[in-house]
């Protein structure tokens, strides 16, 4: 231990500017692989979540870019647009969300309204309950209906499973009565479809079941923002073409609808090769800082060979050598993976105190699972560095005769 203490004083007091500098690479390094790693996990799980969407004979709507909104369309125009559906019979899977309510509740957090129709309810089973049961589409409307639903983990405390929401509704825009059906697992979310990294998380919103009844009374935000992600199933391009144009004739903007491959083609095209652009750059940046951590360690040696050689000299074995390097770096990496962990649990603590909901997240010390995997993913890679600095540390040390050590 006292030899222990020897080495560390002699390279922080001695060789300060060597020290932080493969501090500093080793943060720089660990911060750049954390990042690239949660990007990727939280791509992969956006990307698993669209695939779930891409079915056979299946369209997905998406404005086209080129085409503006209609600034003098009305509730009548998109009610025409499912009435058109409904007519001609069409299965389509419907979802919208960040509709904005005040609502109690303990953490005092504003709560959105999410939207869904049994097709995309069975198509994307993201929505697992802790408690209780899942969702039922086949509830009547009336003057004032008890709509079961499903809310996050954040309102669980202030709405127990089976109690009853009264508030006004804004995709109907008047007071109905919500019965909580189920409660949703920590950390249910949805990805953004044109980013799939993005995540809005529903620990503090109300997963509202819509069926016909309800779009037809809905108003027109739900209507039409339900639009933009909409999912045609079991339809030939004949007739989505003819809905297509439609859409164009009744509100004036043109909407595209991709088929699985056309999607599959565009995410390949965007999103993964973007992943795999931040992949090969990240990459790229960890060899060129691992070899600047290599040169700085060799760079400790040649400054600190009196030091090393004399010890060996009087006594010290390579072994106890090799365990004070060790431990040396283990310091090193311990300090680098604590200043991390803070930076990780304060964005998910920063949100908290913005008052952004979609973005609040539960976990240990405010950490989901992505956030771990990717702790753990820099947890190997310093294990992988520090063995391999130590060792060529050690090849280096043993290279050199002591006799010679000890003259220079």
């Amino acid at each position: 231990m006292k030899i222990f203490r020897y080495f560390i004083t002699k390279f922080f007091f001695k060789r300060a500017m060597l020290v932080f500098s493969v501090l500093f690479l080793l943060f720089l390094s660990n911060f750049l692989l954390f990042i690239a790693a949660r990007s990727t996990v939280s791509t992969l799980q956006g990307y698993h979540e669209i695939k779930r969407l891409n079915q056979d004979n299946a369209y997905i709507a998406n404005p086209d870019p080129d085409s503006e909104h209609n600034p003098d369309m009305d509730r009548d125009d998109t009610q025409a647009v499912y009435d058109y559906l409904h007519q001609n019979q069409f299965r389509y899977a419907l979802f919208t969300d960040g509709f904005m309510v005040e609502l109690s509740n303990n953490y005092d957090k504003e709560v959105s309204c999410e939207y869904l129709n049994e097709e995309y309810y069975q198509l994307n089973p993201q929505f697992e309950v802790s408690q209780g049961t899942g969702l039922y589409f086949d509830y009547q409307m009336d003057d004032c209906p008890e709509i079961p639903v499903l809310i996050g983990k954040g309102l669980s405390e202030t709405y127990p499973l089976g109690s009853q929401i009264e508030l006004v509704d804004p995709g109907l825009l008047k007071p109905v009565k919500l019965k909580v059906q189920g409660i949703l697992k920590d950390n249910i979310s949805h990805a953004n479809l044109l980013s799939l990294s993005s995540k809005e998380y529903y620990n503090f919103s109300i997963i509202i079941p819509v069926n016909e009844a309800y779009i037809n009374q809905a108003d027109i935000g739900i209507q039409y923002n339900a639009l933009f992600n909409m999912v045609l199933l079991q339809v030939s391009r004949e007739d989505v073409d003819d809905f297509a144009a439609h859409i164009q004739n009744t509100l004036g903007r043109k909407y595209n609808f991709f088929t699985q491959e056309e999607n599959f083609k565009y995410f390949n095209e965007y999103f993964v090769g973007s992943l795999q652009v931040m992949l090969t750059v990240t990459a790229v940046l960890l060899l060129l800082l691992f070899c600047m951590a290599v040169w700085s360690s060799l760079s400790s040696i040649r400054l600190m060979i009196k030091d090393f050689t004399i010890n060996l000299f009087v006594g010290l074995r390579y072994s106890k050598l090799r365990k004070i390097l060790y431990g040396y770096y283990g310091l090193l990496f311990l300090g680098s993976m604590i200043a991390l962990f803070a930076i990780a649990a304060y964005t998910r603590m920063y949100v908290w105190m913005e008052q952004e909901s979609l973005l609040c997240t539960f976990g240990l010390f405010g950490l989901i699972e992505m956030d771990w995997i990717s702790l753990c993913t820099v947890g190997i890679f310093n294990l992988l560095l520090g063995v391999v600095l130590v060792e060529i540390m050690m090849w280096r040390i043993k290279k050199i005769p002591i006799s010679l050590g000890v003259l220079q």
